[in-house]
C-alpha cells in the first residue's frame, strides 16, 4: 500500500455540505460541515455522510476504460451477491467459516490439477490477498530452501535471486525485504523479457532461484519457462548446482492453460517448484485474491507453516496477513464452477481476439509500431513510428485521458531506457465494441497530434502514473 503524509494545510475549509443533505434539518449542515482531515465532533446522517463520498468518487476514473490496469472490473451480479454475503466473514477464522475454508481448499486443488501437478493430492498451497503476497511466500520459500542446503555457509553468505529486468515490483520488495541479492538479466535489442542463457549465468552457488514470468507486464509476452529449465539442467550438469524455479503466473497462469495448452510451463517441468497467480487477474475476479502453489510438501519447508490455536481451532497457515474477507475466495469458486474449463476457454479467447483485433487496427493507422500484437496475454504495447515527430506516446496518453481512457506511457528499463510505450491490457468486459470506441476516439486525436509542433510533454517521469 502507498505510504501517506499528512495534510500540508491543516487549516483548509471543512467539506462543502448541500443544503438538501441530511435528513431533518438542511441547514444544519451548512454550518456544521465535517472537516477533511480529523475526525467530525458530531455524527452525521447517514445520507449525508455516503453523498458526500459519492460526489468525492466521482472524480476517480471509470475502471471499466481503464486500460492500465489487469485487475478485474467486471463480474456478474450473482458473484456480487454471494461476495456481499462473505464480506464479514475473516477467512483465518476456519473453524468459525468451515465451508469457506472447504471452497479454498477446493480453488486449491482445482489449480493443482489445472497446473498438471505430478499428484494434485500431494500438492499444497494456499490463497492470498494478491500476486505480491504469493511472491513473497514463493521467494521466502526458495529462500528457506537455499538455507537448509547451505547451514554451514549461512548467514555469512549472501543468497541471491536471478530474474529480468521485467520483473513486477513486488520482486524487487521481496530481495529488499528479505535481504536477497537482486540478480536481473537486461533487456537487450528487441528481447523485453529475460533470456534463459543469461539467467543461467548469474546463478551461482548462492542462487536460491530463478523467477520466469509468464506474461510480462511491459508488453505481455510469455517467458520461455521450458527453455530456463533447460538451461538451468545444463548447469546442473555442468556444475552440480540445483537450481529451482519459480513461475510468476499473476496473468498468464490462468490463460496459457485454455488457450496454450501446448505449451509447457508448469508443473510438467520437475524444475518448477511453484507458481502463482491472481485469482483478481484473468482469474475473474474482483480484488483483491491470489494464489500460491507449491509442487509437494517438500518444495514448502514446513518450519514457515505456522500451526495456530486460534479460536479452538488447530489451524496451519502460511501467509504475511491474518484477517482478510473470504469474499473474494467465495468469488473465485463460484467462477470456477460457473466457467468450467470451456467458459474460461471461451472467455480467454474472446478477450485475446479483441486485444489481437484492437492492436492490428492501431498498426492500420500508420502511426505506431507495435511491440506485441496480444497473441499471448491479451495485451500489447505499441510505440510511435520513427518518422513521428510531432508527439510521443506520453501526448497520447494524455489526450486518451481527456475522453476517459486510461492508457499508460513509460519508458523501458535498463539498456532499453531509449524506448517509450503505450500499452493496452484487454480484459473480460472490454468488449470488441468498447475497443471500437476506444479506436475512434484515437484516429480522431491524430490530426490534433499530427499539427503539434513537437512533443509537449516535459517531464516523462511524472507524466503517468503506471509504474511496474
Amino acid at each position: 500500500m502507498p505510504l501517506h503524509k499528512g495534510p500540508e494545510q491543516p487549516e483548509e475549509r471543512p467539506m462543502s455540505v448541500n443544503p438538501f443533505y441530511g435528513e431533518a434539518n438542511p441547514v444544519g449542515g451548512m454550518t456544521e460541515a465535517p472537516p477533511k482531515h480529523r475526525l467530525p465532533d458530531a455524527p452525521l446522517p447517514p445520507m449525508t455522510a455516503a453523498q458526500l463520498v459519492h460526489d468525492e468518487l466521482m472524480l476517480d476514473g471509470n475502471s471499466r476504460l481503464n486500460l492500465a490496469t489487469f485487475v478485474t472490473t467486471w463480474m456478474e451480479p450473482e458473484a456480487g451477491v454471494l461476495m456481499a454475503e462473505c464480506r464479514d466473514k475473516n477467512m483465518i477464522d476456519k473453524d468459525e467459516y468451515p465451508r469457506t475454508a472447504e471452497l479454498e481448499k477446493r480453488c486449491v486443488a482445482m489449480l493443482a490439477d489445472l497446473w498438471n501437478a505430478p499428484d494434485p493430492s500431494a500438492a499444497v498451497g494456499c490463497s492470498t490477498t494478491g500476486s505480491s503476497e504469493a511472491c513473497m511466500l514463493a521467494g521466502m520459500a526458495l529462500k528457506r530452501r537455499w538455507m537448509q542446503r547451505n547451514k554451514d555457509r549461512y548467514p555469512a553468505a549472501r543468497p541471491n535471486l536471478v530474474m529480468g529486468v521485467n520483473v513486477q515490483v513486488c520482486w524487487e520488495k521481496f530481495c529488499n525485504f528479505w535481504e536477497v541479492e537482486a540478480r536481473q538479466v537486461p533487456m537487450e535489442g528487441d528481447r523485453f523479457h529475460l533470456d534463459p542463457q543469461a539467467a543461467a549465468d548469474l546463478c551461482d552457488e548462492n542462487t536460491i532461484g530463478v523467477v520466469g514470468i509468464l506474461g510480462s507486464t511491459f508488453d505481455g509476452s510469455y517467458e520461455p519457462i521450458a527453455d530456463l529449465c533447460a538451461a538451468l539442467d545444463a548447469l546442473q550438469e555442468r556444475t552440480g548446482l540445483d537450481i529451482p524455479v519459480h513461475v510468476d503466473g499473476a496473468s498468464g497462469a490462468m490463460v496459457a492453460p485454455f488457450l496454450d495448452e501446448d505449451l509447457v510451463w508448469d508443473f510438467r517441468l520437475p524444475r518448477v517448484a511453484s507458481i502463482n497467480t491472481s485469482g483478481h487477474k484473468y482469474g475473474l475476479v474482483y480484488p483483491g485474491v491470489g494464489w500460491a502453489l507449491w509442487r509437494d510438501k517438500e518444495a514448502l519447508p514446513e518450519e514457515l507453516v505456522f500451526r495456530v490455536n486460534y479460536l479452538g481451532g488447530d489451524m496451519p497457515t502460511f501467509a504475511l496477513n491474518f484477517s482478510r474477507p473470504g469474499a473474494q475466495v467465495v468469488a473465485q469458486y463460484y467462477t470456477f464452477l460457473r466457467l468450467g474449463r470451456e467458459g474460461y476457454r471461451a472467455v480467454q479467447q474472446s478477450t485475446r481476439n479483441v486485444a489481437q483485433g484492437l492492436a492490428n487496427h492501431i498498426e492500420s493507422l500508420g502511426d505506431f509500431k507495435l511491440l506485441t500484437r496480444g497473441n499471448e496475454l491479451p495485451v500489447f504495447a505499441f510505440t510511435t513510428n520513427p518518422d513521428v515527430t510531432a508527439y510521443d506516446v506520453f501526448d497520447v496518453s494524455r489526450r486518451l485521458r481527456e475522453r476517459g481512457w486510461l492508457v499508460p506511457a513509460y519508458t523501458f528499463p535498463a539498456n532499453r531506457e531509449d524506448l517509450s510505450v503505450l500499452r493496452i491490457v484487454c480484459r473480460n468486459g472490454f468488449s470488441a465494441d468498447l475497443a471500437e470506441l476506444f479506436l475512434d476516439d484515437l484516429t480522431q486525436l491524430l490530426p490534433q497530434l499530427r499539427n503539434q509542433p513537437y512533443p509537449l510533454t516535459r517531464d516523462k517521469g511524472a507524466a503517468t502514473g503506471f509504474h511496474h
